[in-house]
């Protein structure tokens, strides 16, 4: 009798799936149904689903299943040795194709082969593969770019043919939804959408208690010459809310003496934040603008007065306008503050002073001023906080360097490497003493316990970094404040390091051979 071949083993394999606003062909559901039939095909067994449903294929960030897919390689909590993916689009639309490729690169350098399930060619990694693959995450980017443009240009026509783009209508106004003929059907109450492809929305007034205390808004701020703060405080004072439920505050007040479609005229691409990139104020001659589209609720005579008394304010002063006013408030006042500052109507914020000059104290002591109490702290302060992301990225790229997965606590700051170890940066500034030593003060976190606190001592001029100390939480956990000089003993000096590559070494993770 012949002997039956002993059954193969099915390779194990995790899917993965997304789908933003593509056709219907790329529903997850379908995805997986094409995944399957190319795993049966194949001797593979999928054992794990990662889903990105509804998610843009323009990067990770908001991809929850792709980030866990790769924390999951990374941190070698992947049961699996394939990973199954329909297409090179599915796998993202990146706007740079290295970084499909590293994604991809992270799986295959684990030993992890990504399929891409309904492409015509096998991921082997032969050359014609290669430049298929390259070439079509070119084109996934690209298509993205290209509908953008589209979607952008469309968007630009409905808005000069009076239509309404997204977005709540806003205090004093409704949306009211048109059809294909603009005959009126609906208005839209708050979260509500349209849910024929041929309909429209556009503007209309109000309830009238509403138009009415848009246009005293108007005639405080114009005729009374009232600040946005004074009228904010003025409709609380008379029990009105916003449109979304919430008190009055400067800015709500601001957004509607700024906003154009009081007047009746539809305005878009203020603000740009294509293809998930950076968000861009646009100037205004790239606005698309369409004059009188919804019927005007404010005079536009007292919209255009409200505009050149706000552009008087906003006006862009030069340093030394800016110090002058500061000098004249001194004179005026005697003494300056932040809160006597942003209290004068008139005056720039501390935040213009603080972004021009890089701190208020630099402001003062431009203009000869020092506060009776000495604020150089402060200062100091203000550079450690810039420096600490600075300190957490480069460890995060020394510790990655080496081979190991690392994540950030976006709560507590600890680094978590591997899934097993935990380490908590502190930067210690520095002082000199009046004989002239020099001394650091120490705080660890006795409530976080990390396994390992890195102590980044600065130097005299607390800007550069002198050394750092590697300190188990095992021997000195229980001693969490205390004091270092420029000697400290074998109990301390023994984990000083003039870098952080004792650390990347420590976490550098080691094949390990087990005998037999």
């Amino acid at each position: 009798m012949r002997e039956e071949p002993p059954d193969m083993k099915l390779v194990r394999a995790a899917q993965y799936v997304r789908m933003s606003t593509d056709l219907q062909k790329y529903s997850t559901e379908n995805q997986a149904e094409a995944i399957a039939a190319y795993a049966a095909r194949r001797g593979i067994e999928i054992v794990r689903t990662y889903a990105d449903e509804g998610r843009s294929g323009l990067n990770i960030a908001g991809r929850d299943a792709l980030r866990r897919l790769i924390d999951d390689v990374q941190g070698g909590k992947a049961d699996y040795d394939a990973i199954l993916v329909y297409d090179i689009s599915r796998w993202g639309r990146f706007q740079d194709a290295d970084e499909s490729a590293y994604y991809e690169f992270i799986c295959r350098e684990r030993g992890i082969h990504v399929h891409y399930c309904a492409e015509q060619f096998d991921n082997d990694g032969s050359f014609q593969a290669n430049v298929i693959k390259t070439v079509k995450r070119m084109m996934a980017g690209e298509y993205s770019r290209e509908l953008s443009t589209k979607v952008f240009a469309g968007q630009c026509r409905l808005i000069t043919m009076g239509y309404r783009q997204g977005g709540p209508a806003g205090y004093g106004l409704r949306r009211h939804l048109v059809n294909e003929r603009n005959e009126p059907k609906t208005l839209l109450a708050a979260g509500e959408q349209k849910s024929l492809q041929t309909d429209r929305v556009i503007l209309v007034p109000g309830p009238d208690i509403e138009i009415e205390t848009v246009r005293r808004i108007y005639r405080w701020f114009v005729l009374e010459h009232r600040s946005e703060r004074e009228i904010a405080t003025a409709l609380n004072g008379e029990g009105f809310v916003t449109d979304l439920g919430k008190s009055w505050t400067r800015s709500v007040v601001r957004q509607i003496l700024s906003n154009e479609k009081y007047i009746g005229n539809n305005v878009y691409n203020r603000v740009s934040f294509k293809l998930k990139k950076q968000r861009v104020v646009n100037p205004s001659d790239m606005w698309i603008r369409r004059i009188g589209a919804f019927e005007s609720i404010v005079d536009p005579g007292l919209f255009e007065a409200a505009q050149t008394i706000l552009a008087e304010r906003a006006r862009r002063f030069s340093d030394s306008d800016l110090l002058t006013m500061l000098s004249d408030l001194l004179s005026a006042k005697g003494v300056l503050s932040g809160m006597i500052i942003d209290e004068v109507e008139s005056m720039p914020s501390t935040a213009a002073y603080r972004h021009r000059f890089g701190s208020l104290l630099r402001a003062y002591q431009l203009i000869g001023y020092t506060p009776n109490r000495d604020f150089r702290y402060v200062e100091t302060n203000r550079q450690l906080r810039l420096m600490h992301p600075e300190v957490v990225a480069s460890t995060v790229l020394g510790i990655e360097t080496v081979g190991a997965h690392v994540s950030v606590d976006g709560t507590t700051d600890l680094l978590v490497v591997n899934h097993e170890v935990t380490i908590a940066l502190v930067i210690a500034r520095c002082r000199t003493t009046a004989a002239g030593s020099l001394r650091w003060r120490v705080r660890l976190d006795a409530g976080l316990r990390p396994d390992i606190t890195v102590i980044v001592r600065l130097a005299p001029d607390n800007r550069t970094v002198r050394d750092h100390y590697l300190l188990p939480w095992i021997d000195h956990g229980a001693e969490p404040r205390f004091g270092m000089g420029e000697d400290n003993g074998i109990m301390l000096d023994a984990y000083r390091a003039e870098d952080l590559s004792p650390l990347y070494h420590l976490l550098r993770r080691h094949a390990v051979e087990y005998a037999l």
